[in-house]
């Protein structure tokens, strides 16, 4: 069974990029998820609940910008050049895990008053919780297109069939 470059990045260099590439940038998105809750809820602009999730939406941002540029320019960049994709499902698993950088960034850039600048403080809830939802989108379509075989897609011939 092939694997996806999503996948594999995940498997190598036990445990490190797990660590580095899926439990630290999760961590943080789900942390700011699951305080957006408590702070849409209560209406709260203050507090240590709102606290955590401003740090959270700050240190992911950042966090995840730094694994952007070093994902572009060590595996994405460097297999579009060289035709190294795998087939379709591998190109969805990756650009969707990059694609990240949109919500991730624009939580950041909003927690810093660089972006939402306009609107009420409704406005800027409506706009956090809404890159909160994208974040979870394009994380989970880019975990279960990592966890295809390639060949599901049509990567290196017909796809393979599992015999139970």
């Amino acid at each position: 069974m092939n694997m996806t470059h999503y996948m594999a990045l995940l498997a190598d260099n036990q445990p490190w990029n797990l660590l580095f590439f899926m439990a630290v940038p999760v961590i943080l998105a789900e942390t700011v998820a699951i305080t957006e809750l408590a702070v849409l809820f209560n209406r709260s602009v203050g507090g240590a609940m709102r606290a955590l999730n401003r740090w959270a939406g700050l240190i992911g941002g950042f966090y995840f910008a730094g694994v952007f540029v070093y994902l572009m320019k060590e595996a994405a960049i460097p297999l579009t050049l060289g035709g190294g994709w795998r087939g379709p499902a591998d190109v969805i698993a990756v650009g969707f895990y990059l694609f990240g950088i949109v919500p991730l960034g624009g939580i950041a850039l909003l927690e810093l008053g660089v972006i939402g600048t306009a609107g009420d403080e409704t406005a800027r809830l409506k706009l956090h919780a809404g890159l909160v939802g994208l974040f979870l989108v394009t994380a989970h379509v880019a975990m279960i297109a990592g966890m295809l075989d390639p060949a599901v897609l049509g990567f290196g011939g017909a796809a393979n069939h599992m015999s139970h």
